[in-house]
Order: C-alpha cells, then sequence, then structure tokens
C-alpha cells in the first residue's frame, strides 16, 4: 500500500507559478514510477507528467511542455511538479499517483494503469 498527499494548489494570475508536492509513505517509493494527471469540470483526467522509477526519464503532456517540470526526491519520498506560465486552461484538480514498476518498464499514460492515488489539489489560474 502507497499512501499519497498532494499540497501546493491554489489561486494564481495567468503567467504566474505554482509547485505541487505529493508526500509518499508506504512501500519503497523507488520501486513506482510516478505521474501526475489532472481533472478539469465535466472533462476525464488526463495526464499531465511522468517520471520513472529511477528518475531519471521524465514525460510530459504537449499541453504542459516546456511549462512544467516534474522531478522526484527518492530520498524524501516526494515528487513535485513546477508549473509557470499557467494558462486559465489549466484550471483543474491535481492528482499525483504511482504505478509499480519492473526494472524496464515502461511509463504508462493512462489512467487504469496506476493503482495508488492522492486526494487531489485544486489549481486554479485566472484570466
Amino acid at each position: 500500500q502507497v499512501q499519497l498527499v498532494e499540497s501546493g494548489g491554489g489561486l494564481v494570475q495567468a503567467g504566474g507559478s505554482l509547485r505541487l508536492s505529493c508526500a509518499a509513505a508506504g512501500r519503497t517509493f523507488s520501486n513506482y514510477h510516478l505521474a501526475w494527471f489532472r481533472q478539469a469540470p465535466g472533462k476525464e483526467r488526463e495526464f499531465v507528467a511522468g517520471i520513472r522509477r529511477n528518475g531519471g526519464s521524465t514525460y510530459y503532456a504537449d499541453s504542459v511542455k516546456g511549462r512544467f517540470t516534474i522531478s522526484r526526491d527518492i530520498a524524501k519520498n516526494m515528487l513535485y511538479l513546477q508549473m509557470n506560465s499557467l494558462k486559465p486552461e489549466d484550471t483543474a484538480v491535481y492528482y499525483c499517483a504511482a504505478d509499480y514498476a519492473f526494472i524496464g518498464m515502461a511509463l504508462s499514460t493512462g489512467v487504469r494503469q496506476y493503482d495508488y492515488w492522492g486526494q487531489g489539489t485544486q489549481v486554479t489560474v485566472s484570466s
């Protein structure tokens, strides 16, 4: 079992920045691929960014590439999402998620692949 708790959401003006954090507790954190997803009202949950279990490779949705940066601190059991140049269309509830991964296993962008989820944190970007 892995428990995930997000923090850092809030209200920000367009063009501003926020840093989301996700604290993990439970099983060996380093055995999991980690990702951030988001869900806007009336829309399906979508992949935002992911990072492999060893922290060596990162992946981004086209909509956030160049603006968001995902990182992890394995020693502290923490996952982060630095969000810059925020746009109103980034408004959503943001979730961190963990997927148990064997060495060499590809990182998935699919919601159903992830076994553990946080409760979400609201990000609102005003125009």
